[in-house]
């Protein structure tokens, strides 16, 4: 004879009991806080832009020094004062044409000149220089100012950076509206793919313009020759933009 197992019938109580609705609301509750960052993040677009404009510069910044070393103040000071004298001369055609124009006062200085076999020495020298300044607008002048100097026998040196254009502000805000536009074409190409559109912009970040570095195809420097022609030079541009996709 085989027992079967004795079956509890449930208490009519609990029969009664209704289903609680706690489970699923929490349930679904759940389940739409952890769905909004996804939705929010699958609206929103961010992507940079970037835009440049060329351009040939129109103008420069020159300095030049004239200096002298001798054991008398006196006669340092006097060479110093002949040189500028002779540039000014020199240079007189030119001067209302040059910009900003400024002669530094004369500086003087002594450094001490160390002895033949490299030990200290009391022995010093008086050491003049004087410095002058300005902005060229013309660079058709630039070769003929630097013959001067030249002839003269004044430092200087040249760089791309002293070159530039006059309408300067003018072209970064060209390179400015060229990275934008590019930011929203970028915008509207992604939103197409994603069979969205491109809506309004929540941030945007500017990070500036500014000049690379432009090739010279001759430089005065300490080879003293004349510059032939001055490269062309970018402005560029870029901005960091958030849009939203409708």
């Amino acid at each position: 004879m085989i027992r079967m197992p004795r079956v509890s019938a449930p208490h009519p109580r609990m029969n009664n009991r209704r289903p609680s609705k706690a489970g699923p609301l929490l349930a679904g509750l759940m389940l739409a806080i952890a769905l909004v960052p996804a939705v929010a993040s699958a609206g929103e677009l961010s992507l940079t832009g970037q835009g440049a404009v060329r351009y040939q510069p129109d103008s420069a910044t020159l300095s030049f020094s004239a200096t002298a070393e001798n054991p008398d103040a006196a006669t340092a000071s006097e060479q110093v004062r002949k040189q500028m004298s002779a540039w000014r001369k020199k240079t007189a055609q030119w001067r209302d044409q040059l910009e900003d124009y400024t002669d530094a006062s004369l500086s003087l200085y002594t450094r001490p000149v160390p002895s033949r076999d490299g030990s200290s020495s009391d022995h010093q020298v008086a050491v003049a220089s004087q410095t002058v300044s300005f902005t060229l607008h013309d660079l058709k002048l630039l070769n003929p100012l630097l013959e001067q100097a030249q002839a003269l026998g004044l430092e200087y040196q040249l760089n791309p950076r002293q070159f530039f254009h006059s309408n300067q502000e003018a072209l970064e805000q060209q390179a400015l509206g060229k990275a934008i536009d590019n930011a929203r074409a970028q915008c509207a190409f992604v939103a197409s793919k994603l069979g969205q559109s491109c809506g309004a912009v929540k941030s945007m970040t500017v990070n500036g313009g500014y000049r690379p570095v432009p090739v010279m195809m001759a430089e005065a420097r300490m080879t003293k020759d004349a510059v032939s022609s001055v490269g062309p030079q970018d402005i560029e541009a870029s901005v960091s933009v958030t849009f939203e996709l409708d």
